[in-house]
């Protein structure tokens, strides 16, 4: 089981850089010297690749190219690049056997990539209310994040599975695919406002699945009250940025 949600996360990670790169996907052009040839090593694939390194092979600079053939701006290199450790940190927890522990150890990814958005919002964003969102953002899920690493200090994750461990990962597994998708379109809008609205939609949804799942398995009071906070928290935002999103199209 674990060996396998090793491999789908990091599948998922590595697929963060590989949707907006284009330059590493290229056919290289460099001819081969055939004595060479008996000395390179066994090909291997994607999957494994990507198993041992998230970002094997994928070119991380800003001058690489997105996938319809515009430069990355920094914007949406500091986008990628948190969802890359967004997505790292969350896959600690969805390896996790006790699922209060898994809640809050992927809970706390999540929300580190939260407040990372919403700063990158702060940076380049000019519209009032997405500015003011991301602050409340920033503001609420930072108290958060230090109530959970306090929580994890004394609280260790369980040695063995429990009877609920194997549907609890199946779970996050296909919440955080679904919101990784989403994310994606989301954050390589070239409006800044509408990239931070469009890729923190998803990742609020993904809050609320998340927290649904620990009020599914989990059985910690302190990790019950906190998922159900963040889903009266942040249904509301989820509003408003759909609200906003519909009424600021191009």
């Amino acid at each position: 089981m674990k060996t396998h949600y090793k491999l789908r996360f990091s599948v998922i990670a590595a697929s963060v850089s590989a949707a907006l790169l284009l330059s590493a996907c290229q056919p290289t052009t460099e001819k081969v010297d055939p004595a060479t040839t008996e000395d390179v090593a066994p090909v291997e694939t994607a999957e494994t690749t990507a198993a041992v390194d998230p970002h094997a092979g994928h070119d991380m600079s800003a001058d690489a190219m997105v996938a319809d053939g515009t430069p990355m701006t920094p914007m949406l290199k500091e986008y990628s690049e948190s969802m890359t450790e967004m997505h790292k940190e969350m896959m600690v927890g969805m390896d996790y056997n006790d699922p209060d522990a898994a809640f809050a150890q992927g809970m706390l990814g999540h929300h580190i990539g939260a407040v990372d958005m919403a700063e990158i919002e702060l940076k380049y964003g000019t519209d009032a209310e997405m500015r003011k969102l991301a602050q409340e953002i920033i503001d609420a899920q930072q108290s958060e994040i230090k109530q959970m690493k306090a929580w994890l200090a004394s609280n260790p994750d369980a040695a063995e599975p429990t009877p609920d461990t194997k549907a609890m990962q199946q779970a996050y597994a296909n919440g955080m695919d679904a919101m990784h998708d989403d994310m994606m379109l989301g954050i390589a809008d070239p409006v800044p406002d509408m990239a931070f609205a469009r890729g923190m939609l998803p990742h609020h949804v993904g809050a609320v699945d998340m927290a649904e799942t620990q009020l599914k398995y989990g059985k910690n009071p302190e990790m019950l009250k906190l998922a159900q906070e963040i889903i009266d928290a942040q249904k509301p935002e989820i509003e408003q940025m759909q609200s906003w999103i519909a009424a600021n199209k191009a």
